[in-house]
């Protein structure tokens, strides 16, 4: 079974094809600039014009830095406020045609890396006596930082935990200390932005006490470069989906619950 997933990101959209079954691209993905504003009608009529939506079927997964709440979107981060109680999933639903399942973009990345990536590895591990995998952390650098929270494999949607406050640290939350995008505007090396981040993980695993944190984002592709300089408790590993994993999760959402949102 195939579904199309978006991931809707700081400065692109992403649409592609999904084999759900093995969490696959069917196809190349569509990378749409963000149009400029952000904002609610220019961004869905961008997905829609989109090739790759265009020549699927069925429900569509619609992945956005959001709090996604039965469909409607609760905030707006890197976005125009003017999200901010929209009914994503019946706006896109009208607008296509097609039933939309709306969820937070790191929901999305997690439930992928969970079911298909580094998660499942973990989970796997943990079930052949290795160590312990039942609290894991995904977590998402880019523009932002996008948290995932799961149990046992189970999802709690919605963990805006980017906006934790971190201990010595009052001008900013953890997202404006240690996002990505934080590395490109300060110009700072490696070590000295995984610095930051440490600092973020220090206290998430304070207050959490996850077994394992999956690290991934905009910045998956250098995985080698920065993961090793984490220094955390609990076990640290990079995604292994990247760049893909919040297409190939919105994907699974629209096939784990197929609901007209109109």
């Amino acid at each position: 079974m195939r579904r199309i997933g978006i991931d809707v990101g700081g400065s692109t959209l992403r649409v592609g094809e999904v084999d759900v079954a093995s969490g696959t691209l069917a196809g190349p993905v569509d990378a749409i600039p963000m149009p400029t504003g952000a904002r609610p009608d220019d961004v869905l009529k961008a997905l829609a014009a989109s090739p790759v939506l265009r020549a699927g079927e069925g429900p569509v997964g619609l992945a956005f830095p959001s709090v996604a709440q039965h469909g409607v979107a609760r905030t707006a981060a890197n976005v125009d406020r003017s999200w901010i109680d929209l009914d994503v999933a019946a706006a896109f639903t009208r607008l296509t045609g097609r039933p939309t399942v709306f969820v937070n973009d790191a929901d999305a990345a997690g439930l992928a890396e969970v079911r298909f990536g580094a998660g499942r590895a973990l989970l796997a591990e943990a079930a052949a006596g290795g160590p312990p995998a039942s609290r894991i952390m995904v977590l998402t650098f880019g523009t932002g930082i996008g948290t995932a929270l799961f149990l046992d494999g189970r999802l709690w949607p919605n963990a805006e935990l980017g906006h934790l406050m971190l201990p010595g640290v009052t001008d900013t939350d953890g997202e404006g200390w240690a996002a990505a995008s934080v590395r490109t505007r300060l110009a700072l090396d490696w070590f000295g932005w995984t610095r930051r981040v440490n600092d973020y993980l220090r206290e998430l695993h304070r207050l959490l006490w996850p077994d394992v944190f999956i690290v991934g984002g905009a910045v998956s592709e250098h995985a080698g470069e920065w993961v090793p300089l984490l220094e955390c408790r609990a076990r640290v590993v990079p995604a292994v989906l990247r760049g893909h994993a919040g297409v190939v999760g919105a994907a699974l959402a629209a096939a784990d619950e197929p609901r007209s949102a109109a």
